[in-house]
């Protein structure tokens, strides 16, 4: 491809889009702009519309045939990571961030996401402020690398018996520690996109409506909760947008007393019904579980991996990290503290180690969604949660970010503003 090229025109046998696998469709893209000009996709014509695009090609213009087994989609959106390959967010600084960062956001691309959220645990009172600075949201455009969106904070508003692995020391209750002081003013404006917080505390529901009213580009999710149905509906009425890993960390569903927050993913579909995140890990929900949340709310469904630093790294005893005090085991997807048995202690799942290619595999392979469907969860769905209308579909006007499939949902090529940023075989 040569610096003179301008225009790409992508002819691709099959296309993700709208929850439906589309065949034999035209898109062009901008390499200057980096932005999507033309998408097949929106005629609403389901026709050839590769044959239909045989025109002649003028200067600076170049025609890329996929292959017959290629899925071209939009590329992934990854809300919710501690970490990973050996980085976990918690232990950035000042001094280490630039060199922590960097090969974070190239594994990213690697692996089809074209943007990403960094998430921070529960950390004690003064590291807030000192390490939501380091992940403003920033282009990784001269490595290659996936842009860093900004963060989700993901505590320490939580209640303790859904502490999960975070460290219940440093929970806050709202009415007395007010969220602005501890995150700071200028990481609300800047930094923070996405707030995780229990409804059910002191204060949570005057802090959802200060959000929705003060901070409009946040979105407040509800997690690590014992909160009833009823004050989840409410924390929704009053601005919450969206459920942290539901059925994790938080009351079990009842069928004949209280549903909980897990009962929030059948609200009836309006402007108001909040979006839900699944760990597709096969670790931290069933696949029927999968299944039946997508079947209950198929465009308020996303998927996230709830990573951390073990994913990409062999299976082993790992030490502790800025988030948990004692050493981690990763076997497989699966991450736990390391436990004496022989004390009564049990095991708490830590994060997962999965990427989201992975994730939509597993949804495909062992929840009965289509690869249509789960990309769709983790792509348009999880740009209309975070309101962004720039990314996430495969229509005109948006960035020209795409990740190319093989048929089984390996990732063969990422594209970003228009640029090929990776190119490989099987290897996630």
């Amino acid at each position: 491809m040569g610096n003179a090229v301008n225009e790409i025109t992508f002819r691709a046998p099959r296309v993700c889009y709208a929850d439906m696998l589309l065949v034999n469709q035209v898109i062009k893209f901008s390499t200057g702009s980096g932005l999507i000009t033309f998408s097949s996709l929106e005629s609403g014509d389901s026709g050839d519309h590769i044959t239909q695009s045989s025109e002649k090609l003028e200067e600076g213009q170049e025609t890329l045939d996929l292959a017959e087994d290629d899925v071209l989609a939009p590329g992934l959106i990854e809300l919710q990571t501690n970490g990973l390959y050996g980085v976990h967010f918690t232990t950035l600084t000042r001094d280490n961030h630039e060199a922590q960062l960097r090969p974070v956001a190239g594994k990213m691309a690697e692996h089809g996401v074209t943007g990403w959220f960094a998430t921070i645990p529960t950390v004690e009172e003064g590291k807030w402020k000192e390490i939501l600075p380091l992940l403003k949201a920033r282009s990784f455009e001269e490595i290659g690398g996936s842009p860093l969106l900004g963060a989700h904070v993901e505590g320490p508003y939580l209640h303790p018996t859904k502490k999960g692995a975070h460290n219940d020391a440093y929970f806050k209750t709202p009415s007395l520690h007010d969220f602005r002081k501890l995150y700071g003013e200028d990481n609300l404006r800047e930094v923070i996109k996405y707030i995780t917080v229990a409804p059910e505390l002191e204060g949570a529901l005057d802090m959802i409506q200060d959000i929705r009213r003060f901070y409009p580009h946040i979105v407040t999710s509800l997690g690590h909760s014992t909160a009833t149905y009823n004050i989840g509906v409410q924390a929704v009425q009053l601005g919450a947008r969206s459920i942290t890993h539901v059925f994790n960390a938080m009351n079990p569903l009842h069928h004949r007393e209280d549903p909980g927050l897990a009962g929030l993913v059948s609200m009836p579909l309006s402007t108001s019904s909040p979006y839900f995140t699944l760990i597709p890990d096969l670790v931290h929900l069933h696949p029927a579980v999968l299944r039946m949340c997508y079947q209950a709310s198929p465009s308020r469904c996303t998927l996230i991996t709830d990573s951390i630093e073990l994913a990409g790294l062999p299976d082993g005893i790992y030490p502790a990290n800025g988030q948990i005090t004692y050493p981690q085991r990763k076997l497989g997807n699966r991450a736990t503290n390391v436990v004496d048995g022989s004390k009564g202690e049990k095991e708490t799942l830590i994060g997962s180690c999965i990427t989201l290619a992975e994730g939509i595999r597993n949804m495909v392979r062992d929840a009965d969604v289509t690869m249509a469907e789960a990309v769709t969860c983790a792509s348009a769905n999880l740009a209309d949660l975070m309101k962004d209308e720039s990314r996430g579909r495969l229509v005109a006007g948006r960035r020209a970010d795409f990740v190319v499939f093989d048929q089984s949902g390996y990732v063969r090529q990422t594209w970003m503003s228009g640029q090929l940023v990776w190119r490989a075989g099987r290897t996630q």
